[in-house]
């Protein structure tokens, strides 16, 4: 899921390459700051919400779907951009970068998605209790999630160069990602589990 280019890796990897790498780690801390909201709002109950009234659960697991499709396609479509393609930004200041990462992050249907639908599925009530097990898995995801980013961050430049050199193998990023994306989005939209409840 980390490979996947969606909001936070396309807006961290662009501004990296239009304001450096600094300002790309900064607005990473700001990602980092939205995981854990959605951490804690996780650990909190709102899976106990969506296992009561399930067509919420339903609506924005289907929304989350349709999402990435959208994201599939402009990635696939002709002239469409890849993830790493240099895109002109204005430059920002540190306040803002930070606030734009979390709201990015925050805003993101894939993160939504991950902390209430996804990682719920690997709670087990056998293996003792289910809320630190949540907590250790969305804990695990978010070190995942910062380290990949991370690692973009600190080669956005280099592989925006090779691509911009290479424009078959920036296609075939462009082909690959959306079809990971396109994939994911209809496991998700056909998937029959519903939510389980975070607490007991």
């Amino acid at each position: 899921m980390v490979l996947t280019p969606g909001p936070n890796m396309i807006y961290l990897v662009s501004r990296s390459i239009a304001q450096g790498r600094r300002a790309g780690l900064i607005s990473l801390a700001g990602v980092f700051l939205g995981f854990l909201v959605y951490l804690f709002a996780v650990s909190a109950g709102i899976a106990t919400v969506f296992a009561l009234v399930p067509e919420i659960y339903l609506a924005i697991k289907l929304a989350g779907a349709g999402y990435l499709l959208w994201l599939a396609w402009k990635a696939i479509r002709p002239g469409g951009r890849s993830a790493v393609a240099p895109q002109e930004l204005t430059q920002d200041g540190s306040r803002k970068l930070f606030l734009m990462g979390f709201l990015t992050c925050l805003l993101n249907p894939k993160v939504a998605i991950l902390y209430i639908s996804l990682l719920p599925q690997f709670v087990d009530p056998a293996r003792g209790h289910v809320g630190l097990q949540g907590l250790l898995l969305g804990l695990t995801q978010i070190a995942v999630g910062v380290a990949g980013n991370a690692f973009f961050i600190m080669s956005a430049g280099s592989v925006a160069g090779f691509f911009a050199r290479h424009p078959l193998w920036q296609r075939l990023h462009r082909y690959a990602m959306g079809t990971a994306l396109a994939g994911f989005a209809v496991k998700i939209a056909t998937e029959r589990t519903g939510p389980m409840v975070a607490l007991r």
